[in-house]
């Protein structure tokens, strides 16, 4: 049995859930998210805890009871506290700038890279190289990060691009003049 499966999920004050079916709906003061919920597993709502059980002891319950367990502590704390995500932009004239559901970068391309925001997802950016992603939902916070990470990725000779906060970028020793 999962040993993160076993553990309860708390639910705060101000934190709603709801069943339908295999579907559980998770509502709080920053939103709601819901999630289906496989055969192999059971929530059980029990006071202010949930408890993940796996239905049966075969091979599909095992697999999904510390996964679901996971998703569904990220639904709850998502809709009570939200996730974030920091990136930091690193080069001489690299900024970005957020113009409605647009990111707008300037990252060494000839043209400016414009990134439109998905639904969910709010960006600040803050003295035009520090950027905070953040949402209700883990995953596309994670999603949406990596993405615009990705859109220049830190480079191994001087660092320059976008990498996430305090994220290391081991540096590779240039040419060498020879004698």
């Amino acid at each position: 049995m999962s040993r993160i499966g076993k553990k309860p999920i708390e639910v705060p004050d101000g934190v709603k859930i709801r069943r339908d079916d295999s579907i559980i709906i998770v509502e709080g003061p920053m939103g709601s998210l819901s999630g289906k919920i496989p055969e192999g597993v059971e929530a059980v709502l029990e006071g202010n805890v949930i408890l993940v059980n796996p239905r049966s002891d075969d091979r599909v319950g095992r697999s999904l009871h510390g996964l679901i367990r996971t998703l569904v502590a990220n639904m709850v704390t998502g809709v009570n506290k939200g996730f974030e995500k920091s990136l930091e932009i690193v080069g001489v004239g690299y900024r970005g700038q957020v113009a409605g559901d647009i990111l707008k970068l300037s990252i060494g391309y000839s043209n400016l890279v414009e990134y439109k925001i998905p639904e969910g997802i709010t960006i600040k950016v803050d003295k035009q190289v520090n950027m905070v992603v953040s949402g209700i939902d883990k995953e596309l916070v994670g999603r949406t990060a990596s993405e615009i990470r990705n859109l220049k990725k830190p480079e191994p000779y001087k660092g320059k691009g976008i990498r996430y906060a305090g994220e290391y970028v081991r540096k590779k020793v240039g040419k060498s003049a020879g004698a």
